[in-house]
């Protein structure tokens, strides 16, 4: 993980803790606005309303502020993934995990744009994440999903597949949330839409795995 400065030179005091979270939320603005090219340590100290040799002190380059709030945000974004229980129900753990993602989306959109602007640009700076703990974590998840469908649980399924469908429809919430409003009117746009989101991606994601229907060559309905 990706020390600040301060916290490799000596133990951290209360107040160091205190302003380097100052200091990631004000980056995380600055970061999820203008995407990594587009910001600066200036617009970063700016928001932070600190000086810029302050605020360099704590983290001495921007790839470090950066790199702190991705590996955070990683780490967040796959506590739903690791709950995912392979001795639950099927039903029960899907329906689960698409519901902790949209509050997620709801709840974290900066760090949810924070996150697809860095995949957009190829992931330069989390690609060893991506291809560790991310993959690893898919992975053991794509056996309990497999596992499911060999019981005859859920329909037979490619688990990678339906994780990333699981990820893009949940996530358009926060990346696209001006679109989702706009289009929506509003009479829908409130935070109410969330909860009809849910609705819908429940029926589409439960009902397209069950077993004789859709997924598994059974009969459309």
């Amino acid at each position: 993980m990706a020390l600040p400065r301060a916290a490799r030179t000596q133990r951290r005091t209360r107040i160091q803790e205190e302003k380097e979270e100052v200091i990631l939320e004000a980056a995380l603005e600055v970061f999820a606005t203008n995407g990594f090219r587009g910001s600066t340590i200036d617009q970063i100290a700016e928001v932070a309303g600190m000086s810029k040799p302050n605020l360099l002190y704590y983290f001495r380059t921007k790839e470090a502020m950066h790199r702190a709030l991705i590996e955070r945000v990683l780490d967040s974004w796959l506590d739903p993934l690791r709950e995912f229980d392979a001795e639950g129900n099927p039903v029960t753990e899907i329906r689960s995990y698409i519901r902790r993602k949209l509050e997620m989306a709801r709840d974290f959109p900066r760090e949810s744009r924070l996150f697809a602007n860095e995949v957009l640009q190829g992931a330069p700076r989390i690609e060893d994440a991506l291809m560790g703990p991310l993959k690893s974590l898919v992975d053991e998840k794509a056996k309990v999903i497999r596992a499911w469908a060999k019981a005859g649980k859920i329909a037979k399924c490619d688990p990678y597949h339906l994780i990333f469908a699981i990820w893009a429809t949940t996530q358009h919430y926060a990346d696209f949330d001006v679109q989702v409003r706009a289009v929506l009117g509003t009479d829908r746009a409130g935070e109410g839409r969330f909860e009809d989101a849910a609705r819908f991606l429940e029926l589409l994601f439960v009902n397209g795995l069950a077993v004789g229907g859709p997924a598994n060559g059974g009969p459309a309905t």
